[in-house]
């Protein structure tokens, strides 16, 4: 295995359909290794019919292979054994990469795993019909696998804890910042009017979901008549509120745009495994105002400020300040310095020195 690369397998179903964060590290990530000497990275999709819509997404390098199998059937049968082995679909791989919370029964291959945050396990009743095997599923898969990959340290803890697997087993592998995001420019008149924007809001940008404490900041946003309007940017539902609007799925450079026009990114999730969104918008020089909770505070850094979940008050005052001192919490190079600090390369870098401790096991 020395004297060539090393040949990698991802589960690339996150690439296929509208990309929300765990597509979008997928994307990045199979970018970074297809242009790195080191891994022969190739791509799975279990799906039925959707696989061969693989081979138009994945980058320049990379491989699409098939497993034309419905994803629940698969789940089904691997939640018992490692039947089917992927490697009977997608040929021989010394790693199996599950980058979405799964990991895909194998023969021989050496297997890593992704588990991004473990919401699934507080709220398991939040979950939509097709995943309510997956605590049971990311328990076994993380007994089974040789590695597993967090992308943060605050995750890493809490799988170690709450998993029961040992925490030398875990690598932390920090997401990163698209370097477009830092020449991302606001709205001129045409695209303001194209996107339905108005000229000053506070942005929520992610796909709608329980855990993203939208409740909070809808009464937050009730209670501040001289805040802002509010626009969420993301597939829905979002509240239906009196001063807010909905872009809907954006693509990444519309998506540059509405974030840099913000007067302010909040984020005020109640649970979160990174929160890119967080450091997208420093890089477009954005104040952002997210929760406080673990995962937030090491990416987020000095550089944003934090509210203790479901303070109306605290989270009313501090989009206030936001938008009256922008560089109250953090400069433009403090902000756009910090999110430096995170690329796609040293997350690609982490997770290939993942593959081979995986390998060598």
């Amino acid at each position: 295995m020395a004297d060539r690369p090393l040949r990698v397998l991802l589960d690339g179903t996150p690439l296929l359909g509208s990309r929300t964060g765990i597509g979008r590290y997928t994307a990045a990530l199979s970018e970074e290794l297809a242009s790195m000497s080191e891994v022969d990275p190739r791509a799975v999709a279990f799906t039925l019919r959707g696989w061969r819509k693989l081979r138009g997404v994945l980058p320049h390098g990379a491989r699409a292979r098939g497993m034309p199998v419905p994803a629940r059937l698969l789940r089904r049968a691997w939640l018992r054994s490692e039947l089917p082995p992927v490697e009977l679909f997608a040929g021989p791989t010394d790693v199996v990469h599950g980058t979405n919370f799964v990991l895909p029964g194998r023969l021989r291959a050496a297997g890593v795993l992704t588990i991004h945050d473990l919401a699934f396990l507080d709220e398991p009743g939040e979950l939509a019909p097709s995943d309510r095997t997956l605590p049971e599923l990311v328990r076994r898969g993380a007994r089974r696998a040789d590695v597993i990959c967090t992308p943060t340290s605050a995750v890493a803890d809490s799988v170690a804890e709450r998993l029961d697997v040992s925490r030398d087993k875990i690598v932390v592998t920090p997401l990163g910042v698209n370097p477009a995001w830092f020449t991302a420019r606001p709205p001129d008149d045409g695209q303001r009017a194209k996107l339905r924007l108005p000229e000053k809001y506070l942005l929520f940008a992610g796909a709608a979901g329980p855990r993203k404490g939208l409740d909070w900041l809808a009464r937050t946003h009730a209670s501040a008549p001289d805040l802002p309007p509010l626009v969420f940017a993301g597939p829905g539902p979002f509240p239906r509120l009196p001063r807010s609007g909905q872009t809907g799925y954006l693509s990444d450079v519309d998506l540059r745009t509405v974030v840099a026009g913000a007067a302010a990114l909040v984020l005020p999730s109640r649970d979160e495994g990174f929160g890119l969104p967080v450091l997208e918008a420093m890089a477009s020089d954005v104040p952002v105002v997210c929760t406080d909770i673990a995962a937030l505070r090491e990416v987020a850094g000095p550089c944003a400020t934090l509210v203790p979940y479901d303070d109306v008050d605290g989270l009313a005052t501090a989009l206030r300040q936001a938008v009256l001192d922008p560089h109250a919490t953090a400069t433009s190079t403090a902000r756009r310095t910090h999110a430096a600090g995170f690329t796609w390369r040293n997350c690609a870098t982490l997770t290939v020195e993942a593959y081979r401790r995986a390998a060598n096991r």
